[in-house]
């Protein structure tokens, strides 16, 4: 497997592991992936963005967002990762997330943070080893209007990862 950049080509790929995560009701508040390419990148900082990908194949995906405009947030971001279900277990999410977590340190971006559901224990214990901590939970922050946790309130656990090279001037 190789990490490579996200490109638009990859969006159809991207879209259909993102609509995977979506539908096990564990993953996103999001009801359904973005239209196009430029509707999921909107916002996104793209530099980022990377895929793995085997042969011809995405297995998964990586992302960070800005958290704010505001220049004192330009080092800040939110990780999304996705894993299709039937590449998980095979360490895809590890393999993104120090792609990404590389990215962004080159990128100059100095705090990762992650809103995860306590449920999805999978992810948490990805960015458990990848250094994050839990900050706080966030207790019925959204209540889910799809899939098959339609109507819950949800809690959202919150992780950040500093740097140990971007920010530390």
């Amino acid at each position: 497997m190789n990490i490579d950049g996200m490109t638009a080509a990859d969006w159809l790929q991207v879209a259909s592991i993102y609509a995977e995560g979506i539908a096990t009701g564990y993953a996103t508040f999001a009801p359904a992936p973005p239209a196009s390419f430029a509707d999921f990148a909107d916002g996104k900082l793209m530099e980022c963005a990377c895929v793995g990908r085997d042969g011809g194949t995405v297995l998964g995906w990586a992302t960070l967002a800005k958290v704010s405009d505001r220049c004192v947030y330009a080092g800040v971001a939110e990780v999304s990762i996705y894993v299709a279900t039937a590449a998980r277990g095979r360490g895809v999410g590890g393999a993104l997330m120090r792609g990404l977590v590389a990215r962004a340190d080159a990128a100059g971006v100095w705090t990762l943070q992650a809103g995860i559901f306590p449920e999805n224990t999978a992810s948490l214990a990805l960015h458990a080893r990848h250094a994050f901590r839990e900050v706080g939970r966030r207790e019925r922050l959204g209540k889910m209007t799809h899939g098959p946790r339609a109507g819950q309130w949800l809690d959202v656990m919150l992780l950040e990862r500093r740097s140990a090279v971007a920010g530390c001037d």
